[in-house]
Order: C-alpha cells, then sequence, then structure tokens
C-alpha cells in the first residue's frame, strides 16, 4: 500500500490569522472587522444563522474575494493580495457547499485529475498508464474516504453523501496544510452525518481544519475551537462547550438579538 503523504506540521508561525479583516459589496457589510487565529492541527468550526457571512469569509481566505480591509496571514506568510492558484500552491485546499465533482467521469478519474493537478507534469498531454504511481495514490485516497469500493462509478451516479466524500478526497490530493470545509453536512441524511463527522475525525492530526457548518451537532462533534459570526462579525469564540452554553449564541439562533 502505497501512503498518502502526511502535511508537515510548520510550528513557527499560526496557521491562518485574520486581523481587522472586512468586506463591503457597495454600502453592505458582509464581514466586519474580523480577527481570528488557528494554530497549526487545530480544528475550527465557524458557525452562524443564514447570511451570517459565512461564505463570505471563505472566499476571502482561499482569495476567490479581495478583503477591503484588514490581513490574512497562512503559515505567517501575508497572503491578502494573493490570487487563489497561489494560495492552492502553499498549501490550502476547500470543499463548497454543491460538491464540485465530474459527473460523466469514474471516481478514479476524478482521484486521478486530482492527484495529477498538483504533479510538476500536469500539463502534459501523456496519455495515463496503468503503471503510474498516481493510481496507487488514488487507491488510498478512496480508501481513506471510503470509496474504495466505488472507484469504476460514475462521479454522477453516487449519493449525495458518496459525492461530499470523493470532493473530500480530491482536496485531499494535494497534501494541504490547511482544508477548509463548506458546509459539508448540507444535504446529508443524520446516518451521512455521523460518517461525515467520523472521517473528519480520522484526518491527519497535523492538517489544520476549518469548516463552515449549519449544523451545530456536526461541528461540535468534529471542532476544538468554534468561532460564532452574526451580521459579519465575531460575537462568540469558545469550546464546543462554552458555544452551546451561551446566551448570545442561543439569542441569535433562535431569532433574538446578541446583545439579549
Amino acid at each position: 500500500m502505497v501512503a498518502v503523504e502526511s502535511p508537515r506540521l510548520e510550528t513557527a508561525a499560526r496557521a491562518l490569522e485574520l486581523q481587522g479583516v472586512g468586506r463591503r459589496f457597495g454600502g453592505l457589510a458582509a464581514v466586519r472587522d474580523v480577527s481570528l487565529a488557528l494554530e497549526p492541527g487545530e480544528r475550527r468550526a465557524i458557525i452562524g444563522p443564514n447570511g451570517a457571512g459565512k461564505t463570505t469569509l471563505f472566499n476571502l481566505v482561499t482569495g476567490e474575494l479581495r478583503p477591503t480591509a484588514g490581513t490574512i496571514r497562512f503559515f505567517g506568510r501575508d497572503v491578502t493580495a494573493l490570487p487563489p492558484h497561489q494560495r492552492v500552491r502553499l498549501g490550502l485546499a476547500r470543499t463548497y457547499q454543491t460538491p464540485l465533482v465530474f459527473p460523466r467521469l469514474t471516481v478514479r478519474d476524478n482521484l486521478y485529475l486530482a492527484v495529477r493537478g498538483v504533479r510538476p507534469w500536469r500539463l502534459s498531454l501523456r496519455a495515463p498508464r496503468p503503471g503510474d504511481p498516481e493510481f496507487a495514490v488514488v487507491a488510498e485516497l478512496a480508501e481513506r474516504v471510503g470509496l474504495r469500493h466505488a472507484l469504476s462509478a460514475l462521479a454522477g451516479a453516487l449519493s449525495h453523501g458518496e459525492q461530499r466524500q470523493l470532493e473530500i478526497a480530491m482536496a485531499l490530493a494535494s497534501r494541504p496544510k490547511l482544508l477548509l470545509l463548506d458546509e459539508p453536512a448540507a444535504g446529508l441524511s443524520p446516518a451521512e452525518r455521523e460518517s461525515l463527522a467520523a472521517l473528519l475525525g480520522s484526518l491527519d492530526p497535523t492538517m489544520t481544519v476549518l469548516l463552515i457548518e449549519h449544523d451545530m451537532d456536526v461541528a461540535f462533534q468534529v471542532a476544538q475551537r468554534v468561532t460564532v459570526l452574526h451580521e459579519g462579525s465575531v460575537i462568540a469564540e469558545g469550546t464546543p462547550e462554552a458555544i452551546a452554553s451561551d446566551p448570545r449564541v442561543r439569542a441569535v439562533y433562535l431569532g433574538g438579538t446578541h446583545g439579549e
């Protein structure tokens, strides 16, 4: 068995640090003065009601949006102005609310493209060969996320939960130091949510994980710390136990204001 390489643990700097980050769309402040820091290997969840600014914040971290205020650092490096592909090369990977897979390709081919995409010869026109070492990595990734049995299946024929598993495996192909998961439990059945939580709990402990999650049960099961957004601002941060008992968080989710 060929093991998938683990990301290097870098301890000289925080894995991710946001200082005073904001984003405006005209007169609308979608993200307001957000500061947070993730240590290498940390599991952090960002929760909040719909419209809280969670996905906008993710897009700022990945570079798909440029902040109108503040600074973003990745393992000590200022990446505020870097485009997404350069952040990927530094070790950042993400998933999306709707799984982005190639539905007319098999699971094996989806994973092969993901593995090949981070190789130096990724732009080569050479056709895949059965003995390519990438296929051993493909098998290992499929095993890691529970899709070894489905390697020959078309990605479009998978269940929604299996497509989530495939997208996570594709993100892991780049051996990221920071993995961002955008609503990974969205649309999953209770059983699939349990499987997802187990999968996330089995990820390499040296890899930092930041997830947006509307399902607080999944967020609290996976995360070591939780950050709560409301109307674009951080209103609470702490352990899952502390957040679960925070009256400001309960007020927000029950329709009140965080000052009540």
